[in-house]
């Protein structure tokens, strides 16, 4: 399993930088990454924006650090649910593992997907590398649980499932554990119509 207990935090006591980095992520999904400051980020971690400097050198590097440490977050999770088993059972543990993320962290979900452009040159080259990798983890767990399946198509259903899961900061109609399992069985049944 992940050696992080979140995506962001490094230990069971989110440090400074994650706090800053978890007060940033909720202020870029509710303001825009353009929106915000850095006094509105130092503001949200009780200091002052210029302290900020202290811990990260620019607001672009906030962001890119946390990009980074989602992306490692779902490769990791990904990697280690990828030999827990028969392969419907990797799959099953690879959706569950995705929508439970989406669930309890939506503003990383937000960030993650609408920040990509604002990165640096080489925060984003970095994050697609590991966004790669975990796309890879879900394309073979998907060509081992439904026969047949081509290695392009894989990847198109891998990616069509992640946009049904990615949905759920904007879709909280139902309380967490029936969206759960309603996210599982949707997403799941996709893949198997896949075929």
């Amino acid at each position: 399993m992940p050696a992080n207990p979140t995506p962001l935090a490094n230990g069971a006591k989110a440090n400074r930088r994650e706090q800053i980095m978890a007060a940033a992520a909720e202020l870029f999904a509710h303001h825009g990454f353009h929106g915000v400051g850095i006094d509105d980020i130092g503001a949200a971690v009780g200091i002052s924006g210029p302290a900020l400097y202290r811990h990260f050198r620019s607001k672009d590097s906030i962001l890119g650090e946390m990009l980074n440490s989602i992306s490692r977050y779902l490769l990791d999770g990904g990697t280690a649910r990828a030999g827990l088993g028969a392969p419907e059972d990797v799959l099953s543990e690879l959706v569950r593992f995705h929508v439970d993320f989406a669930l309890q962290h939506p503003a990383l979900i937000t960030v993650q997907e609408r920040n990509l452009a604002n990165l640096t040159d080489s925060d984003r080259k970095q994050v697609r590398a590991l966004q790669r990798q975990y796309v890879e983890v879900w394309v073979r767990a998907i060509r081992d649980t439904v026969s047949g399946l081509s290695e392009r198509r894989a990847r198109s259903a891998a990616h069509a499932v992640f946009g049904l899961i990615n949905s759920t900061p904007y879709n909280r109609h139902l309380g967490d554990e029936e969206l759960t399992e309603l996210l599982c069985r949707l997403a799941l049944g996709a893949l198997r119509a896949a075929e």
